[in-house]
């Protein structure tokens, strides 16, 4: 979904890469998966379970999951992002040392079916290329636990195009969706690092909470999957999110509205195993009213009561704020997330911050685009709910996990499943409100001077900003700003195109749809990135596959 750098410590620079080198080594052997060090083991809380409003251990002991989302698993990549620039264990080893717990790990059901993840760096993570992207999950996990990180499993998407609306799709069914997660939920069975599944992303449009439709109602499908992965790991925290629009016809964020949980709740089979997920997020990335409502920020915290903050005042189930960022680039939004830190902290509730990666669109990372330097302004407004330096340091020693049976673990296949008669496709799909991480709202400032060494063409800029090559492909970002308004008014339409030899195909973009003719490169503007009102700015990217890369291409602009 911009600040001061700053570079990590030259110790723990070289602690993580020395831990990196040699689990590498280590898991260059097909299947062979880190096992953790015992006293990265011993700092992780084990299964949890839920006691009121409260996550606690198996010792009653309350806990707050303090996650950060690292995606990429969900995209065509079928990978976490960045490991083209730096090692696994150098993002888990960050991750850690900036105080949180827990990783969010995003998925498709798409590439839980792949044979092959593209994007990984040899040079960088040796071991992982080869691997499936289920192996490279279980990598993760393993790796992650070896830092003192827990894992929250995260139904991000069906297929790696798109968020869908409703859990599924005609592609992919209810009944894929629930067989997926009973696979995941067998696989991991015996891996207490594992403590939660997010069931779906952001359930919008259509969705609805306790409505009686079946095809519709997202509780009852919540219920009907959280009790099947229970039947399977009794253990599991089942994390279930809101809806766009909620029953007294007021609408919040896609997977943000949980009025109406309190009344009508998720019971599942197994007790104390619910927590809800709403996501929130600042102005800068959709301009809901409370933002412009006199005694701003103040009204922010009964805004929150009312979502989803009343399950915790009122005792009635845990809330995990399954997502929320920024830039940070404006007043508001530090207003807003020094409001939110506030209300976190003092309410205990859990959280996960959207995201490590510095590629998210509307947000930016916790780190800057070389994957490594620390986004230094974010993690001191974030210091008072974080526990920086808690993380163990790794011992990289490896030993094979066993593999699940095949019985316990069936590998989803690629082809889609029929319908459920039980959730029929809705026979109407009211339109959905714009999502609003894909609406980016346009900033008020002046149209901008052109940046020094930036492409010009009527109405728009473009920067050329390289991130990295290896020797199978390149990844590039570019920063496109409207000037003014074109003929026709704002900026409604752009594209960019530049010559780069030795590229073949481009194997992934965001904010763009990008395309390979005779080596030359064509992207357009696309969701989020498509139009730009004045003095607005997008950071957009591409992957490709290629056998060199451009070097400050000259870019052929357009804008209508």
């Amino acid at each position: 979904m911009s600040a001061l750098r700053k570079k990590l410590s030259s110790t723990r620079r070289a602690l993580s890469r020395a831990a990196a080198l040699i689990a590498g080594a280590t898991l260059v052997a097909a299947g062979a998966i880190a096992s953790p060090a015992a006293s990265a083991a011993s700092s992780l809380p084990g299964w949890l379970s839920t006691s009121g409003s409260t996550i606690v251990t198996a010792s009653g002991a309350p806990f707050t999951i303090k996650a950060a989302a690292w995606f990429g698993m969900e995209t065509s990549n079928c990978t976490p992002h960045g490991l083209w620039s730096i090692p696994l264990d150098d993002g888990l080893a960050a991750i850690a040392g900036m105080g949180f717990n827990t990783i969010r790990l995003p998925f498709s059901n798409e590439c839980l079916a792949a044979t092959a993840s593209n994007s990984i760096n040899s040079s960088v993570n040796p071991g992982l290329v080869s691997l499936t992207p289920l192996r490279l999950m279980d990598t993760v996990i393993a790796r992650a636990k070896a830092h003192g990180l827990s894992v929250i499993l995260d139904r991000h998407r069906p297929d790696s195009a798109a968020q869908s609306e409703l859990w599924y799709t005609a592609q992919y069914s209810e009944q894929r969706w629930i067989d997926d997660w009973k696979m995941l939920a067998a696989r991991y069975k015996n891996e207490s690092a594992v403590i939660g599944v997010d069931l779906h992303n952001e359930p919008h449009g259509s969705a609805c909470w306790n409505c009686g439709d079946p095809a519709r109602d997202w509780r009852a499908a919540a219920t009907r999957a959280g009790n099947a992965v229970l039947a399977v790991n009794p253990n599991l925290l089942v994390i279930v999110e809101g809806v766009e629009r909620q029953n007294d016809g007021s609408s919040t964020w896609w997977g943000g509205g949980l009025k109406d949980a309190g009344a009508a709740p998720v019971t599942l089979a197994v007790k104390n195993r619910v927590v809800y997920s709403p996501h929130d997020y600042p102005a800068s990335v959709y301009a809901q009213p409370w933002f412009s409502a006199s005694g701003y920020p103040a009204n922010l915290e009964a805004v929150w009561d009312a979502n989803w903050g009343y399950l915790v005042r009122q005792n009635i189930a845990p809330v995990l704020l399954g997502e929320f960022g920024t830039k940070l680039e404006t007043a508001s939004d530090r207003a807003w997330l020094g409001a939110l830190v506030d209300y976190l902290g003092k309410t205990k509730i859990s959280f996960a911050y959207w995201s490590f990666n510095p590629n998210s669109g509307d947000t930016g990372g916790l780190v800057a685009d070389d994957w490594r330097t620390p986004q230094k302004e974010k993690l001191a407004a974030l210091a008072p709910i974080l526990t920086p330096g808690a993380a163990p340091t790794p011992t990289p020693t490896a030993t094979a996990t066993p593999k699940p049976t095949a019985t316990a673990t069936p590998k989803p296949t690629a082809t889609a499943t029929p319908k459920p008669t039980t959730t029929p496709q809705p026979t109407t799909t009211p339109t959905a409100t714009p999502k609003p991480t894909t609406t980016p709202q346009p900033t008020t400032s002046p149209s901008p001077t052109p940046t020094p060494g930036a492409t010009a063409a009527p109405g728009i800029t473009a920067t050329w900003v390289p991130q990295s090559t290896w020797g199978e492909g390149w990844v590039a970002e570019l920063t496109v700003t409207a000037t003014g308004p074109v003929k026709t008014g704002p900026v409604k339409t752009w594209s960019v195109s530049f010559d780069a030899p030795g590229t073949t195909a481009v194997s992934n973009a965001w904010g763009m749809r990008c395309s390979v003719a005779s080596a030359r490169v064509t992207c357009t503007g696309i969701e989020w990135a498509a139009s730009l009102a004045p003095g607005q700015t997008v950071r957009v990217g591409l992957q490709a596959v290629a056998t060199r890369a451009p070097s400050n291409p000259k870019l052929t602009l357009s804008a209508s």
